[in-house]
């Protein structure tokens, strides 16, 4: 079974505002085994959004289509569905009293004709009610393909799309299992994984499809199969994520789409009772903020000192000057003193540190442009990495901050 979707609103693509949208309704749609084949942005033009319909009918299944249902003039999905499938526009009762109530009951001002207007939809439709907004949603069926308009306030789309059309579909359709899997590295690049999984890859089972999804420091394996025996899905699944793990243990740190590498180091500090802080100049407090993201974090997360200028190095982390003066504050010793200062300051069992020249241009050091010195202080050491990430700015704070949790989880690792 195969999706379109099509997303209407001149603000998209001006760029003006991100489709969120889209990106919801696929993966809605992916957990009941609907393949969505096309994502599509096109302008609020009637002729346009005719075009379209006609190119995607009987080409797919379900044609969902997102925005233009307003009450203003340049909201005219409505009209062009009814000029589509030869109808015309009524007002359905049950989407008046609740646009009435909606408005008055709930907003305390007098309706006016505009909003009466929203309970006006195609007389052939189904519809689809929006309890969280004005603008109902709309099924349609022409020949082989259902057309679905969905409101693109993103609230109330996801509102008819969990509550109206996942459920409706489930019924009205027979659809495959799609299984996903994902498995999380750290550490390598997307090239050097590929090749030392290369003959394990090369024997997937044809149901079973592999992508490489890649960021700055980290490669995630998505693992797809695709079926209708769910059973055989399953256990081919962990059967080959088991062979994988043998292969590639050592950048493993997770195996699922939320077990990211700050998820899995708080969840081994918890399991530890161990705490952790940080002091952090180049990377300006992204590490600290990565690892408060997890909910919870507060429980193993002290704190953080963003010690950026050099004063503050001197004046808060106790940095002595002369340290400073001797060797330059993108250094190792330098790095290793704020690790070790940070430990102290917030009573904790591990610290991180950081210390560069992110660039485009040199602070208060010579070091060359792209250099992190990286400290990671434990329980009983203080271990020290340099690194070049080269340029532009944005990548070396990245790659700075996972290289930093890496770092963290060998060392919590070499002490469970």
């Amino acid at each position: 079974m195969k999706a379109t979707i099509v997303t209407i609103g001149d603000e998209i693509l001006i760029g003006q505002i991100v489709d969120t949208n889209s990106g919801f309704i696929a993966k809605s749609l992916d957990k009941i085994g609907v393949e969505v084949s096309e994502m599509i942005s096109i302008s609020d033009d009637k002729n346009h959004i005719l075009e379209t319909f006609a190119k995607l009918q009987n080409k797919v299944d379900l044609v969902i289509v997102t925005g233009g249902l307003g009450p203003t003039k340049d909201d005219v999905t409505k009209k062009t569905f009814c000029d589509y499938f030869e109808d015309e526009l009524v007002v359905d009762q049950r989407v008046l009293a609740h646009v009435t109530q909606l408005i008055e009951g709930f907003y305390k001002r007098a309706i006016t004709q505009m909003n009466k207007d929203q309970a006006l939809v195609p007389s052939k439709c189904t519809v689809l009610h929006n309890e969280v907004g004005t603008a109902p949603g709309m099924w349609m069926k022409k020949e082989n393909t259902v057309f679905i308009s969905l409101p693109g306030v993103p609230f109330e789309m996801k509102y008819l799309v969990e509550n109206e059309i996942i459920p409706k579909v489930v019924v009205e359709y027979e659809r495959p299992y799609i299984i996903h899997r994902t498995i999380l590295t750290y550490g390598q690049g997307e090239s050097l994984v590929a090749e030392r999984i290369e003959d394990w890859e090369n024997n997937l089972p044809e149901f079973i499809k592999l992508a490489y999804l890649p960021a700055l420091g980290r490669v995630r394996l998505r693992l797809s199969a695709r079926g209708t025996d769910k059973k055989i899905l399953e256990e081919a699944l962990e059967e080959n994520i088991k062979s994988l793990d043998a292969i590639i243990h050592d950048i493993i740190v997770g195996f699922d789409e939320d077990e990211t590498i700050e998820f899995v180091i708080g969840k081994m500090l918890k399991k530890q009772n161990k705490t952790l802080s940080t002091a952090e100049s180049c990377t300006g407090g992204m590490i600290a903020q990565v690892l408060t993201s997890v909910s919870g974090s507060s429980q193993y997360f002290k704190g953080a000192v963003v010690s950026y200028a050099t004063e503050a190095k001197i004046a808060v982390l106790g940095i002595p000057e002369s340290l400073i003066n001797e060797y330059s504050v993108v250094s190792k010793e330098v790095v290793s003193a704020m690790a070790l200062n940070i430990k102290e300051i917030m009573k904790t069992d591990y610290a991180i540190a950081t210390t560069g020249n992110a660039g485009p241009s040199k602070g208060d050091s010579d070091a060359e442009i792209g250099t992190v010195f990286i400290a990671i202080a434990t329980p009983v050491d203080i271990i020290v990495e340099e690194f070049n990430f080269g340029q532009p700015r944005e990548k070396v704070i990245d790659r700075a901050v996972f290289k930093s949790l890496e770092l963290l989880q060998k060392e919590i690792l070499k002490n469970v």
